[in-house]
């Protein structure tokens, strides 16, 4: 995607129409989610990245979907790898071409990419198989407040997308283990451990992409295994330290 098509699909005009798009034929199940009891508001993922990187001495960091280098630039640590098609990072190209080519494994994976269902599935597939032994795996964006922030296609500037859909998969999964922090937009966690607490809606929906706002919306606490800071910190610490 290039800059010019970028700006075009964020610009105000085109939103409204795909805002009106969304009013006409999407869900009408659109009320706000309470978050109160749930969301910390203080909690950024720079500062994250940074305490685990200085906490378990990490040495190799991938971040997928950088744009501004908002949390690339400010990254200190012996090896990076920023990967984004627009701006940012230190490698310009796709996700999909840059795990189809790479050789290194990481410690430590932060995903930002295209906030798609299938784009951030298979980033995160992706990322599992070069995650170093008791590596972390993070993902922005997993926890929208409200229909508009996850309907696609994106409706207005504030948008998490339907990256909610690949958590809600990736919580049945036997191998690995799931969580989302409540705060930046919910920061989704992911560790290779055996998983003591699957999700099962298996039979509630034949495919994950097909998940309704009002089912996140009805159960997100636990569609989303949702954590506050120090459970979130405690959960890495464990399985590092095990």
């Amino acid at each position: 995607m290039n800059q010019k098509f970028y700006r075009l699909l964020t610009s105000k005009n085109y939103l409204n129409l795909i805002k009106l798009f969304h009013k006409i034929f999407g869900e009408k199940f659109k009320k706000e989610l309470n978050i109160s009891k749930y969301y910390n508001y203080k909690v950024h993922r720079l500062n994250i990245i940074k305490n685990l990187i200085k906490r378990y001495n990490l040495k190799n960091y991938l971040e997928i979907g950088c744009d501004q280098d908002e949390v690339f630039s400010f990254i200190e640590i012996d090896h990076k790898v920023g990967v984004d098609p627009v701006s940012g990072g230190n490698l310009r190209m796709t996700s999909d071409s840059f795990f189809s080519n790479n050789n290194h494994k990481f410690d430590l994976i932060f995903i930002d990419g295209l906030h798609r269902y299938s784009q951030v599935k298979r980033d995160i597939q992706n990322s599992i198989k070069i995650l170093n032994d008791k590596g972390i795996i993070l993902i922005h964006d997993c926890m929208p407040f409200t229909f508009y922030d996850q309907a696609c296609p994106r409706a207005q500037r504030k948008w998490n997308g339907d990256v909610w859909k690949a958590i809600v998969e990736f919580r049945t999964y036997q191998n690995i283990s799931t969580y989302v922090g409540g705060f930046d937009n919910g920061i989704g966690m992911i560790i290779k451990n055996f998983n003591q607490n699957p999700l099962n809606i298996r039979n509630k929906s034949r495919s994950f992409r097909n998940l309704r706002y009002k089912d996140y919306y009805d159960n997100f606490v636990e569609y989303l295994n949702l954590v506050d800071i120090d459970k979130f910190y405690k959960i890495i610490d464990d399985n590092i330290r095990k």
